[in-house]
């Protein structure tokens, strides 16, 4: 009864009305949900292009200082094999493999930076040209260079300081009084005694004890000290 009553309902003219109206709040929810899904994809494509504008624009100005660096690299060592000087083990980083980078945009004449580039590629030919003038300059056999004068060795200085003295030293002696003929030379007495342990080793010093002390003299001085104790004892 209660399916008749609703079928004749909507056979009724008052029915038909409601049926048209419930098609239109169909239609029009439909039609919402539609435009809601538009504007949200149509915002989402606005911002997905500004964001591939914003990362285009940051990788072509990483290219465009990849390429000054590049091209400062080359100048370098231009200017280092134009000085002599080998190259150094420093080389121009590669691109990741398996990764690709797109190119830097070229700037047009009319674009600011183009008037600044070229001049400073001139100036870098300029440097370079100076830089291999300097170089042939300073080539070996161009000019006599001044002979450096040789500096005594330490056993030099040991086997000398022993024959200017008239009685035995030791190795600490023979080092406060070189230091302080030659403080630039930093002499340390450990050194000193090594060195004068190489003298008696080849005959060109003598080594003799008093007591607990070790002392060193020239050959022709110990044979002095000999006679002069032979003397004494002799009397």
């Amino acid at each position: 009864m209660a399916l008749y009553a609703c079928v004749k309902d909507l056979a009724h003219p008052a029915g038909e009305q409601r049926k048209v109206n419930l098609m239109s709040e169909s239609t029009t929810a439909t039609t919402e949900l539609t435009s809601q899904y538009e504007a949200q994809v149509a915002s989402d494509l606005e911002r997905n292009a500004k964001d591939q504008e914003r990362i285009s624009a940051d990788i072509a100005a990483l290219q465009e200082q990849l390429a000054a660096l590049q091209h400062d690299h080359s100048v370098l060592v231009n200017v280092q094999q134009a000085l002599g000087v080998s190259p150094t083990s420093v080389q121009a980083a590669a691109a990741p493999s398996g990764s690709t980078v797109p190119a830097a945009r070229k700037k047009t004449s009319g674009e600011p930076g183009a008037g600044k580039r070229k001049r400073a590629k001139k100036a870098d030919a300029v440097q370079v040209r100076t830089a291999a003038k300097k170089s042939d300059a300073k080539k070996p056999g161009d000019k006599a260079t001044a002979p450096k004068t040789a500096q005594p060795t330490l056993v030099e200085l040991v086997r000398s300081h022993l024959t200017e003295q008239g009685e035995p030293r030791s190795a600490a002696e023979v080092a406060t009084a070189l230091g302080q003929a030659h403080p630039e030379r930093g002499i340390k007495t450990t050194v000193v005694r090594t060195t004068l342990e190489g003298l008696v080793a080849k005959n060109q010093a003598q080594r003799s004890k008093q007591g607990a002390s070790v002392f060193y003299t020239a050959p022709h001085t110990a044979a002095s000290v000999q006679d002069e104790a032979r003397s004494e004892q002799a009397e």
